[in-house]
Order: C-alpha cells, then structure tokens, then sequence
C-alpha cells in the first residue's frame, strides 16, 4: 500500500512518491497529476477516475429539532419534502440574489443533516440564526468516482452489487473492511458515484478502489485536469466558472475576524474585464441553469431578488468553443518579437492553482453580452471551451461571437467562438442511467 502523504494530518489520499507534481492549495498538499492530463481528462468518457481532492474538513453536520428550518431560511430550495436517504443541489444567496454557496445536502435523519463542500457560508449564518440547531465541520474524504466502468469498479471494489442505488440516493456499503457511504451524484456529467468516510480511513480505502479498477481502465485524476470536467460536463463551480459574492457581504467579513478559520481567502480577479467589476465574477441561479432547483414557496437570503430574476431572466449560461485558427494564434505570439498574448494554459485556463475571479468579456458586433470563464482544451473533443453567462437572445446554438482574451490592461486577443450545446458532454447523463439494466463492461483490454 502506497505511505500516507507526509504532508497532511490525518491523511486523507495516499501518497504515491512516484508521481511528484504536487502544489500547495488552501492549506493542504494536493496531488497536480498522476498519469498525464491526456489520459487523466479521457477517463470520465473511456473508462473512470477517481479523485480525492474534495477530502478535508468541507463537511457539516447540522442536527436538532431547527435544522431543517435553519437549511430552509438560507437555500433555496425548499426541504420540507426532503426524505431521509436522499441528497439535493442546495443553492444559498445573498441579498442581492448572487450567489454565495453551493454543495450537495443529504439527509441522514429528519433532524440531522450533512452539507458537502459548501464553503463557510452557512458557518457564518449559523453564526447568527436563532434556530436549534447543533454544527459540527467533520474532517472526512470525499472520492468522486466517475465513468462508464464507475460502477463495475465500485462493485469490485465493494463485492455487492450497487444497482439499487439510484440517482441522488445513497447508503453504506463496505471497502477494504471498512464501512463508508456510498452516493451516486458527480459534476463530471456521466455515471458518478462518491464515497464518504473518516479521513484516517482513506488512504487504504483510496488504493482499494484504485486496485480493484484497473481491469476497468481506472486513473487517479489530479487537482490539475479536475476542473475539465466541470466545463464539459456543464457544472458551474465556485472559484472556476464564478466567484461566491460572500467576499462583499460586510457580515462575513466581520465574522471571519473571530474565525479566520473560515476564510477562504482573497480571490485574484484576472480576465479582460476591469477587476473593479466585481459583478462579472458573480452568478445569480438564472444565470448558471440552476433556476428550476429555486422554490418560492419559503422565505430566504435573497427571496425578493431571485423572485424578481425569475419573473425577467436576462442571462443563461452556454458552452463557446473556441477557433482553433486564432486559440493557434496565442500560441504563435510566443514566437515573434514583441509583446504575446496572455499565455492559454492547458488543460485549464487559468491553472487551478489558487482561487480565482475570472472574467472574460464576450461581444458580438463589438457589445458586450455576456461573460467567458473556466476556459478549457478538451483533449476527448479536441476543442478549447469555455463556460459563458450570456444575454438570452444571444444563447441560440451556432451564434458567433467573440471573447476577448487577456488580463485587464494588457495585450487583448480577440477570439471568435461558437455557441454550443450546454451541458456539452450530452451523452450518458447520470440522472439518466438505468444501472438496474446496465449490462457490465468488460475489463478494459478483455476479448
């Protein structure tokens, strides 16, 4: 078995010395790539990954006899048909309607509840609430698992079949001895599963998983091509696609001076739109698709102004990919004399290396429409694509538009784009795979 990463107490991913690029983010150590980006970003289309990324203190546990009310009066979605064994998309905004915080809620009990990977948000409004209700951060891994031959691996790796576990849903099940939860959800866009557990535990539930799917093509993927699959998979994600509009909430900013703990840290603001325009880098539910998870039915942060939204939305979101004529003319400026255009890194856009506010202008006859972000080459698709917010008589499939590429003050590249499908990875949705009658796949490189 690989040695725990020397880096991190208690461990939550192995370390495998082998492969060195690692970083530094947020705080821990993070694995940047293990077998190459090429085969790391085909996994979630040829055969699976698995990535430990997420593992950390990111989950909460909120329980008591308010706990529902607490949830209720800060997301909006409504939860009072929430039933126990089920997770959801749990949305919180501010006051102005823009978005603070999102994650993945499940519901153990009826008065207990785990919210995954949301940020401090809600520890900040807990912070204030009146309700009854107990929060406790919990230290667990989080292992996405995703792709077609995911559930071949998992039931390998588990030896049960997990057929029963239908989308959003989730159990306990067994690994290398251990007892973890198991769920079926994932932002790559295909099969997906995770799997929850104590962190101790999960270096030696890590290398199970890793061993048990190798016959199935399975990749370790790394924090560098992680963010791939978010674009094509058509997830907005915070600190990718949009920044969390908390950073100008003078509450939580007060509220972080007695609990640093929960700072996430200054975004940097790159793009060619001015970093004083802050709200570029913000999203409101509307403007990422998330609309239909919005219920008007409850009071929350922000009821009046997503109401309004809702009434007249102005903006969607959208795939753009990009021209390979002029994303090759980026490339060429390295090589003649003078000032180049802002570097394209692959396979992500800016380099997830830190937390970003990124904003690129998109325009159409020389008007600004809409904002580019999350820019990505797509090694499966061979394409650079790009998530795009954009005015809503502008979202048809085949308009021709233009991002403007640079940072702020700098040399600009003008870049034609087409408006694709959104989400761009159409195929094998996991909301829509009926596993019951999933006929197994044969270990890869089986007659």
């Amino acid at each position: 078995m690989p040695a725990p990463s020397p880096f991190i107490d208690p461990p939550a991913v192995p370390y495998y010395p082998e492969y060195a690029l690692q970083f530094v983010g947020w705080g821990v150590v993070r694995q940047w790539e293990f077998n190459g980006w090429k085969p790391e970003s085909l996994s979630w289309k040829k055969s699976c990954y698995i990535h430990g990324g997420l593992s950390g203190p990111g989950q909460v546990l909120y329980k008591g006899p308010e706990a529902e009310a607490f949830l209720t009066s800060i997301f909006v979605n409504n939860f009072s048909k929430f039933r126990v064994g089920t997770a959801k998309h749990a949305i919180a905004c501010d006051e102005k309607g823009l978005i603070t915080a999102h994650g993945v809620l499940q519901r153990l009990a009826e008065d207990t509840f785990r919210l995954f990977v949301s940020g401090p948000w809600s520890l900040y409004q807990h912070s204030v609430t009146a309700f009854d209700v107990q929060q406790e951060v919990q230290n667990n891994f989080l292992f996405q698992v995703a792709g077609p031959t995911s559930l071949e691996t998992l039931e390998a790796a588990t030896g049960e079949s997990l057929r029963d576990i239908n989308f959003l849903r989730f159990r306990q099940t067994t690994v290398a001895g251990h007892s973890v939860q198991i769920l079926r959800v994932g932002m790559a866009g295909t099969l997906a599963y995770e799997l929850h557990g104590p962190s101790a535990l999960g270096p030696e539930v890590f290398d199970a998983v890793v061993k048990a799917g190798q016959p199935f093509g399975i990749e370790r993927l790394g924090w560098q091509t992680f963010p791939v699959n978010h674009v094509e998979g058509g997830f907005p994600q915070l600190f990718w696609t949009f920044t969390s509009a908390l950073y100008d909430d003078p509450g939580y900013l007060e509220f972080v001076k007695a609990n640093p703990h929960a700072w996430w840290g200054a975004p940097e603001f790159v793009g060619s739109v001015d970093p004083a325009d802050r709200r570029a880098r913000y999203r409101t539910p509307c403007e990422v698709g998330w609309q239909r998870s919005v219920r008007l039915d409850h009071a929350f942060i922000g009821r009046d102004a997503v109401e309004k939204e809702l009434a007249a939305p102005k903006r969607t979101v959208v795939t753009l990919e990009w021209d390979p004529e002029d994303v090759l003319d980026i490339y060429a400026s390295l090589l003649r004399p003078g000032e180049e255009y802002k570097y394209l890194e692959i396979p992500g856009s800016p380099a997830h290396r830190r937390t970003y506010a990124h904003a690129d202008h998109v325009l159409k006859n020389g008007r600004r429409v809409g904002i580019s972000s999350g820019t990505v080459y797509s090694y499966h698709f061979r394409k650079v694509i790009s998530m795009a917010t954009i005015d809503l008589d502008q979202a048809e499939i085949g308009n021709q538009v233009v991002v403007l590429w640079g940072d702020f003050g700098g040399r600009m590249k003008e870049v034609k784009a087409r408006v694709a499908r959104f989400p761009y990875l159409a195929e094998g949705r996991n909301q829509t795979v009926d596993v019951a009658g999933l006929t197994s796949q044969q270990p890869i490189g089986a007659e």
